[in-house]
């Protein structure tokens, strides 16, 4: 397989990696709390817009595809910060499957 070419240039979004944590609150249950662990460069490509109904309300869902250059401990559910928005990953994979770059499938979350 022919390695993939991807310019450096093109990862130019500074982004926090985040890890969602469950902190237990005093009635029994938990609130999600974002806790940065990193921070990378990334590439951000919007890529569709899915629109459903629940509950009679109209709710948006954006996707985005996320290139980074490879590292140890990304995991889907974690999320990519970028200035004030978070991207949640939904999926990732090795394109070329050489370790150099992840390609992430992430939802922009509302």
């Amino acid at each position: 397989m022919t390695p993939l070419f991807i310019d450096a240039g093109l990862l130019r979004h500074r982004a926090a990696i985040e890890r969602n944590d469950v902190v237990p609150d005093a009635m029994g249950g938990g609130q999600d709390v974002w806790v940065e662990i990193g921070e990378t460069s990334v590439r951000l490509e919007p890529l569709a817009v899915d629109v459903d109904e629940r509950l009679g309300q109209r709710v948006g869902t954006a996707t985005h595809r996320v290139t980074l250059r490879a590292r140890p401990g990304l995991d889907r559910g974690m999320a990519f910060r970028v200035g004030g928005r978070r991207f949640v990953i939904r999926t990732l994979h090795d394109p070329d499957e050489t370790g150099r770059y992840l390609v992430c499938r992430c939802e922009a979350e509302a």
